[in-house]
């Protein structure tokens, strides 16, 4: 079994971010842009830990790439901000149709600042919300089992 700690919009409101991270027991940290930065602080407060991040729409001069594909225990995930692929809140089509495309059975994204967990065809959609700016500040403790299932908890930020 394998814990996933999940941030994406952090926009440099990195306290909360940090804190939920301490806790969260997660054995990997993804941060899905908007500040990929703000991942620089995951590596140097967990430097035992693997952080995966991309960048996203509001990062000048990125330093993570725009997309990334990782093995999360037996679950091949994509991860990306989710701008390139129009992801809105009403709308996920065409990130899920690149997510199967690559075999990915998981596409984490962020972008639309609210949080999402469901299923279209054959792929797991988790955006983690907003770690930095909006009425409700959440990430996401994702669970990818042995066999291949995979469990998400929104969870909020203090």
């Amino acid at each position: 079994m394998l814990k996933a700690a999940v941030f994406s919009d952090s926009h440099g409101n990195n306290f909360p971010m940090l804190e939920a991270a301490r806790a969260s027991g997660a054995d990997v940290f993804i941060h899905l842009g908007d500040h990929d930065r703000d991942a620089v602080l995951l590596r140097r407060a967990f430097p035992d830990k693997t952080v995966y991040s991309v960048c996203g729409n509001c990062d000048f001069d990125p330093i993570a790439p725009e997309r990334l594909v990782v093995h999360l225990g037996p679950v091949r995930a994509l991860l990306t901000h989710g701008h390139l692929y129009g992801v809105s809140p009403w709308q996920c089509d065409t990130l899920a149709y690149a997510a199967e495309e690559i075999g990915a059975q998981l596409a984490l994204f962020g972008h639309t600042h609210r949080a999402v967990y469901e299923q279209l065809g054959g792929v797991t959609l988790i955006n983690p919300g907003t770690a930095g700016k909006g009425r409700e500040l959440t990430w996401a403790l994702v669970t990818i089992f042995d066999n291949g299932a995979i469990a998400c908890e929104i969870k909020k930020l203090a």
